[in-house]
């Protein structure tokens, strides 16, 4: 792929990472620190793809995708995913109408929340296996089947859900499939300590953040085309598929891996590692994605497709630690 620009379309491509400038300054209004956590949030617009917010409660994780919401000029909705959240309140349901004027009757679909750009999916692992079922059509083909019909959801389309930590009560583990269409499982740790005296200070006082609005749907979609065009060599390409093939337990797997491993990441991880290598390059001005963006994403894009053995758990071992011991074992490819 040829990585040059001409005259206008760096113009044009100035002006596009100027907005995302602006994005990131607009989520910090409301947002204190998490640095990494907004730049993997913003990585998954770029890329199109939906992202898993996991840590636990009181860190401000519904906070950062409303404030995302709020700076981005596209329609927003949440939803609270309860134990008694059934797939019809998400996707919507057939009314029976009238017409007074001649007593025919006729069913209309009534859509549902999930009928807009922006979907907060507030704590998904809170609901039952039957209502997170009913994301998956819509998240990884962007429309929903209801009584025979298919109703296109509106471009562009994002999931980011939220959920605490797996060992705690009253939750239900998302099935592989789901996990295997988020993008990015981003994981959302504690601040700082200079950072928790920003949220406190900011937190209590009478000045409440305002978020501006900096970017609409086709700043997006514009966006996303882009990063599409970012050029990827073809050395990083052996690597991220050397890197996915290698996280597949048999003979010639690394010790790791043969030890803490039952099943590998599929072909999906790769194609999602590709593209958010790609968007993290231009979010950082750049036009060619680098080894080192293809480093900092391997965890946050394989972490949830990876299903650790017992030997794993008895050794207190996470996803991660698979990951960077591939990182560390599969070589990068000469020249």
């Amino acid at each position: 792929m040829n990585t040059n620009v001409t005259s206008g379309d760096e113009t044009e491509l100035k002006a596009q990472l100027a907005r995302l400038g602006e994005l990131r300054s607009a989520i910090a209004q409301a947002i204190v620190g998490q640095d990494e956590v907004v730049e993997q949030l913003l990585i998954g617009l770029l890329a199109g793809g939906h992202c898993l917010l996991e840590g636990v409660p009181g860190l401000g994780k519904t906070l950062l995708v409303r404030s995302l919401g709020q700076a981005l000029e596209l329609q927003f909705r949440r939803v609270q995913f309860t134990p008694d959240l059934m797939p019809s309140d998400i996707l919507g349901t057939e009314l029976l109408e009238e017409d007074h004027g001649t007593g025919h009757r006729h069913f209309r679909f009534q859509p549902g929340p999930i009928f807009t750009s922006l979907l907060l999916a507030d704590e998904l692992n809170r609901t039952p296996p039957k209502t997170q079922a009913a994301l998956l059509e819509a998240m990884q083909e962007r429309t929903v089947s209801y009584a025979g019909v298919t109703h296109a959801l509106p471009a562009p389309f994002f999931v980011l859900a939220t959920q605490n930590p797996l060992e705690q009560a009253g939750t239900y583990p998302l099935p592989e499939a789901q996990l295997d269409r988020f993008l990015l499982h981003i994981r959302v740790g504690y601040p700082s300590e200079r950072e928790e005296h920003d949220i406190l200070q900011q937190t209590t006082g009478s000045h409440s953040a305002q978020v501006p609005r900096v970017m609409n749907g086709e700043d997006v979609l514009a966006l996303q085309a882009r990063v599409r065009e970012v050029h990827l060599g073809e050395d990083l390409l052996l690597w991220v598929t050397r890197l996915v093939r290698a996280s597949r337990p048999d003979e010639r797997s690394i010790a790791e891996v043969k030890q803490w491993v039952k099943w590998g990441a599929g072909p999906r991880a790769g194609q999602s590692l590709v593209l958010a290598a790609k968007a993290r390059a231009l979010l950082h001005g750049r036009f060619a994605a680098t080894r080192e963006d293809i480093a900092a994403l391997a965890a946050p894009v394989m972490r949830h497709r990876l299903l650790l053995s017992f030997a794993a758990e008895a050794e207190n071992k996470s996803a991660d630690d698979v990951i960077a011991a591939l990182l560390r074992g599969v070589p990068f490819p000469d020249g």
